[in-house]
């Protein structure tokens, strides 16, 4: 009965150390690509139904949000959320990209089309 009631504290203090290292953060994104990238976005597609009738042509910079390793870039205009890749990419990464944030936006009422912009970058439109 001891060495369960061990085993079962030091899986929790391990649980407790990961999460508090940032190392849960790694973990996730392994296993779901792009969550912190997502909550960035879906904050933005929110707050255009709660918060701003629109962010404005020239305040996006004013809102600009990057994810913690720097790799995305999310800028609103408009009621327009620009999505870039921070690094040299191919067209490729970008097609990926505009893919998998169509299949999480998939039945989002508020979101009318996600594609790639003429500047190369990827568009989440929640115009009305």
């Amino acid at each position: 009965m001891g060495k369960v009631k061990l085993i079962i504290i030091t899986l929790l203090v391990s649980v407790f150390v990961i999460s508090c290292t940032g190392f849960g953060d790694k973990i996730n994104n392994i296993i779901e690509p792009n969550t912190e990238l997502y909550q960035i976005t879906d904050g933005f597609v929110e707050s255009l139904q709660t918060t701003y009738k629109s962010y404005g042509m020239l305040n996006g910079q004013k809102y600009t949000k990057y994810t913690k390793d720097n790799l995305y870039k999310v800028m609103p205009t408009g009621r327009l959320i620009n999505v870039r890749i921070e690094k040299t990419v191919t067209g490729d990464e970008y097609e990926t990209l505009k893919d998998d944030l169509i299949t999480h936006y998939k039945g989002n009422l508020h979101v009318h089309d996600v594609y790639i912009c003429g500047g190369g970058t990827v568009m989440i439109d929640c115009r009305n």
